[in-house]
């Protein structure tokens, strides 16, 4: 986690600002957070790099919510995939957009 902060942290220092960063740790009592890391530059009047400001937001109960759907989403796929029937979704126009492997044959 330090090393992965330092580095935003760094880079910001050097001009090259950070936004919407996702960052994975796990914490002393084992638990996996995710925060969600931006780093700007802060200059002074002659545009001279100066500082930066930095900002984290816990993104932990979103990130797990986004991966249960990704997953969840992956799991349907496969069984449509490997259903033992023909599987097909039609757009609006009546085109046969999406078909499983059994479709297919």
């Amino acid at each position: 986690l330090r090393a992965s902060v330092q580095s935003v942290m760094d880079n910001a220092l050097r001009g090259e600002e950070t936004s919407n960063y996702e960052l994975e740790f796990r914490t002393k009592s084992d638990e996996i957070r995710y925060l969600l890391v931006n780093a700007t530059t802060r200059r002074d009047a002659e545009n001279k790099i100066v500082g930066v400001v930095g900002v984290a937001q816990d993104v932990t109960e979103a990130a797990k919510h986004d991966r249960a759907v990704a997953a969840m989403a992956n799991e349907l796929r496969q069984l449509v995939d490997t259903a033992n029937a023909p599987i097909f979704g039609i757009d609006v126009y009546g085109n046969v957009n999406e078909w499983n492997n059994k479709t297919a044959e």
